[in-house]
């Protein structure tokens, strides 16, 4: 499929090849940590609140350079042995259209710092910026309360932890661990700074008035190392990233090898390939140059500090103030009070509610707590006989994990953990041990394939026969990102939905692929076949002058065999409407090809993470933990599960879908130059913020709608 451009300039730097309309992932990420950036000088936004953004925008970077990046610099050496030059220059020409588009965030999170410092200096909240002190009050220390203060912070909590300065010796960066600091003294030495200190922290004086004073890690060790190292001169700093896209895969004949791997893999990731260099403090062009060279990097891969090297540290900062000012909103956001349905309440039974009815939970706006108790009333109840889930990402000290950990005492207990999570490997590997240790039986992942399903299962024996309890959901068994992120999960008693996860699990357990379903739509083998035969019959209903529509909610849409069956719709006359949180190759509203595709996004003070897809004509209504992503539809084992409750299905097409269509407040339009725009405000229609809606929907308990429980 071939794209005539001429009437889209500004599109042409974002495709992924000149000519075809697709949008290249990677540069479309970083618009998606634009508009992270967008909520973090929003004014409308509370002040930690802006700072957080602010904070998530850095460790997205982070985590880019990290992964995508490294993968991109990764194909272009792979391309250039083979010496495939066309696809080679194609790629360097993204690669330095990426570092470019960095350097302007860079900017912006610069510009959004200065803003957020001044105002929260109004407010007794001081940042404490050595790069920021004139001569005058560096020489007189016109602040000598606030010096004393950070260089107790430094003696007490940083330096215990420093190991003496060696000589600088330029071959020992590539031992400089990936994210890690290296601390350069004007006299020739040098240290590695330990991972483990905090990259911010903050003091609270109660004299008077209530203040505030924040200190980063480098300005502490740019203020006060040089001294405590009998060193004259100006210091400097370094931050190596390095390739952290490790895989690990099962080997088919040793199953049990997969923990030594894991570990083995994750000594890699500190040592990948150096894919990015950023400083600060006083280090000269020549050393400067030497470094990069040394670490085999071009100049346009190496970038000053954004004011701070320890913006990321600005969210664990925030958080903690955020339970000082509690509720004030000039602030912070107010504190959500999460809702639990009456019958997942702590002293009432689920199993014959389900009996009669599924249940819808939207978190974080249901609270986590409901699926807890759901688990914990399973543990104690003895006509269970077995609860079997999936882990992909858990918190260590899930109350979960310890109901599970019990009840294997008198039951039969089952977990699918997935070590190659991606960061949480480590994590993962420490809970399959707990989880072994307490006679939880432990099973992971096989081949290339990583569980990604977010599946729960209990068995329940009730008049002689075994009656299935499922616990479905698009988000993962994780009680603290269950309160940032939105997900949808249904509780249900539906037999068939409970013999399709047997099925799942126990393929998984033969290190088979799981094949047919009477309910479910899994990957690598159904899902991505089954979504483009969706949108094949929505088509040919469109072609047929019937109704048709497409709805999609996912956090990534780059598959482009989706993509170009989403054209075909769209120029058959279906209406598609789609919400993407982050990457989105596809270009709506492109006459003649797109033109009937509309694409918003929403970033707001949870992270979407729900997905849904909906099938007008069909009437099929899909939740799931798959992105529209070739990763997860051909390189995990992910399921897509229907909404077979009437109840529950009006709710998400009538009142959820709806309302994110209507959001007005945290939604960007994509438009057919590529670019993110704020939609157009209609003058006699009130502004609606999604989230707020749903917020205040369950705060009122549902009353009127059909997830309304009553006494």
């Amino acid at each position: 499929m071939i794209l005539r451009l001429r009437r889209l300039p500004t599109l042409k730097s974002l495709l992924a090849a000149p000519g075809r309309p697709y949008i290249h992932r990677d540069l479309s990420w970083l618009q998606f940590n634009d508009r992270v950036l967008a909520e973090a000088r929003n004014p409308s936004n509370p002040l930690f609140e802006r700072a957080k953004f602010l904070s998530i925008s850095s460790s997205n970077l982070d985590e880019f350079f990290t992964i995508r990046f490294a993968s991109l610099a990764s194909s272009i050496e792979k391309l250039n042995r083979q010496g495939n030059g066309a696809e080679v220059r194609l790629r360097i020409r993204t690669k330095l259209q990426i570092l470019d588009r960095v350097r302007i965030l860079h900017q912006k999170q610069t510009r959004i710092f200065k803003d957020l410092k001044e105002q929260l200096t109004s407010c007794n909240i001081h940042f404490l910026k050595r790069s920021e002190r004139t001569k005058e009050e560096r020489k007189s220390e016109k602040d000598p309360i606030a010096f004393r203060e950070s260089r107790q912070i430094f003696f007490e909590s940083i330096f215990p932890f420093l190991d003496p300065p060696q000589e600088f010796d330029i071959r020992e960066l590539q031992n400089l661990a990936n994210l890690q600091f290296a601390f350069l003294l004007a006299d020739g030495r040098w240290i590695k700074i330990p991972k483990s200190l905090p990259p911010a922290f903050f003091k609270q004086t109660l004299n008077g008035n209530q203040q505030v004073r924040i200190h980063f890690l480098d300005d502490l060790l740019l203020l006060h190392a040089s001294k405590a190292f009998d060193t004259k001169g100006a210091p400097g700093l370094i931050r190596v990233t390095r390739d952290g896209d490790i895989s690990v895969d099962l080997e088919e004949d040793d199953p049990e090898s997969l923990p030594d791997v894991i570990r083995s893999g994750m000594k890699l990731r500190d040592r990948g390939k150096a894919v990015r260099l950023q400083y600060e403090g006083e280090i000269s062009r020549e050393l400067l140059y030497s470094i990069v060279r040394e670490l085999r990097l071009s100049s346009s891969e190496s970038f000053p500090a954004p004011r701070t090297l320890c913006l990321h540290g600005l969210w664990s900062v925030m958080n903690r103030l955020s339970e000082i000012y509690v509720n004030q909103p000039r602030f912070c956001f107010p504190s959500l009070k999460p809702y639990i349905p009456l019958p997942l309440r702590c002293d009432r039974p689920s199993f014959e509610t389900l009996r009669k009815k599924d249940i819808l939970l939207h978190h974080p706006y249901d609270s986590f707590e409901a699926f807890i108790s759901w688990i914990r009333g399973a543990c104690l109840d003895p006509q269970v006989e077995s609860i079997e889930m999936t882990i992909y990402r858990t918190d260590a000290l899930s109350p979960i994990v310890q109901w599970l950990k019990k009840a294997a005492k008198t039951k039969k207990i089952r977990v699918f953990v997935e070590l190659r999570a991606r960061f949480d490997e480590l994590n993962n590997l420490k809970l399959s041990e707990d989880l072994t240790q307490a006679g939880v039986a432990v099973v992971f992942g096989f081949g290339a394939l990583k569980i990604h399903a977010k599946l729960a299962l209990i068995t329940r024996l009730e008049n002689g026969r075994r009656i299935f309890y499922s616990h479905l959901s698009t988000g993962n068994y994780n009680a603290q990102t269950a309160r940032q992120y939105t997900d949808l999960s249904i509780l249900t008693a539906n037999q068939e939905i409970g013999e399709d996860i047997r099925y799942f699990f126990r393929s998984v357990q033969k290190e088979e692929i799981p094949k047919s379903f009477k309910q479910l739509i899994s990957a690598p083998i159904q899902l991505h076949r089954r979504i483009l035969s969706q949108i094949s019959m929505e088509t040919l209903a469109a072609m047929e002058g019937k109704e048709a529509r497409i709805f999609a909610k996912v956090n990534a849409l780059v598959d482009q065999n989706i993509i170009e069956s989403l054209y075909a719709a769209s120029k058959a006359g279906v209406q598609i409407d789609l919400v993407v949180r982050g990457a989105c190759s596809l270009i709506p509203g492109v006459k003649g090809l797109s033109e009937n595709i509309r694409v918003i996004s929403i970033v707001d003070r949870f992270l979407e993470h729900s997905r849904i897809y909906f099938f007008g004509s069909t009437r099929f209504l899909f939740l799931s933990s798959a992105d529209w992503m070739p990763r997860n539809f051909f390189s995990r084992l992910e399921v897509a599960f229907p909404v077979l409750d009437p109840a529950l299905c009006n709710h998400i097409k009538d009142v959820i879908i709806p309302t994110y269509l209507k959001d007005s407040v945290k939604s960007r339009r994509l438009t057919p130059k590529g670019l993110w725009m704020l939609p157009e405000a209609a003058s006699n229609s009130p502004a609606i913020r999604s989230q707020g809606f749903f917020e205040e929907m369950a705060k009122n308990q549902y009353r009127g709608t059909s997830l309304e429980f009553f006494e």
